[in-house]
């Protein structure tokens, strides 16, 4: 229930009717008996500026997670933002200070992360895949450097966009291989979908079946899609017999880092 009282957390998006974020959050703010709830917030594009506005003298908002389309173009309208938003010119969260001053970060690689960690998938001397090069796939791809991956492949059917956060990485993390070539799966220890293939009825797989089945059986295969939860991707690897890891166990593993960055859940739930 939503009282005078109540501190609110929004997202942002749009269309915004198939985002499970806040079933998760409120889901747990009931549960712990915290007087927070998060809203859901369809907004029209030309209407961001007055939507920044608003956050900055919204006194019972804690802040915004952001989601698509406006993770690329809300990141250059904020106050500050963390080194890895500015690296990748992308947020999908928002804390509002109390001097109505906007911050901005990006989680997304942190909440997959999470989510791996739970399937004993730790990025140190691994080797890796993403596919899809926009603002999930960057964050998650960012992530996986920091963690350590000894190599990295980035594979999108924009070669511009591919080589674009290639160099980005480059520059970033000099030491690891990183590029967009590969000839098969088998060395991979993490594959990951991080582009909207999959969504709904429409069956696509985000690579080739050919390739799918060099999949070795120690690679962890994800999906960020969250609906279906088993997408075509991950039903192909489990009957290859990788473990798999869907959407919405990033979406929950998330909640913790986004809700810490804003003030309302502890780091870990």
């Amino acid at each position: 229930m939503i009282r005078g009282s109540t501190e609110l957390v929004g997202i942002v998006g749009s269309p915004i009717a198939q985002v499970k974020s806040p079933e998760n959050f409120n889901a747990w703010f009931a549960e712990q008996g915290r007087d927070v709830a998060m809203i859901a917030i369809d907004m029209q594009e030309p209407a961001l500026d007055g939507f920044l506005a608003a956050l900055r003298g919204w006194k019972n908002l804690r802040g915004c997670v952001v989601t698509v389309p406006y993770k690329q173009v809300l990141s250059t309208r904020l106050d500050a933002v963390s080194e890895r938003s500015a690296a990748l010119r992308s947020v999908n969260v928002i804390r509002r200070e109390a001097d109505g001053r906007l911050v901005g970060d990006i989680v997304d690689g942190e909440g997959f992360l999470n989510a791996a960690r739970k399937h004993r998938f730790d990025p140190s001397g691994k080797r890796a895949l993403v596919v899809g090069s926009g603002g999930v796939g960057s964050a998650i791809a960012y992530s996986l450097c920091q963690g350590g991956v000894t190599r990295l492949a980035i594979a999108d059917l924009s070669a511009e966009r591919v080589e674009s956060l290639c160099a980005l990485l480059r520059q970033a993390f000099p030491a690891i291989d990183i590029g967009g070539g590969y000839a098969s799966l088998a060395d991979f220890d993490l594959v990951v979908n991080a582009s909207p293939v999959g969504m709904g009825d429409t069956g696509e797989l985000p690579l080739p079946q050919s390739l799918l089945e060099t999949l070795s059986k120690h690679c962890l295969v994800a999906d960020v899609v969250t609906s279906p939860e088993i997408t075509p991707l991950l039903a192909f690897a489990r009957r290859m017999g990788c473990t798999v890891q869907t959407g919405p166990e990033m979406a929950f593993a998330q909640v913790g880092n986004l809700g810490h960055f804003m003030g309302v859940t502890p780091l870990e739930i």
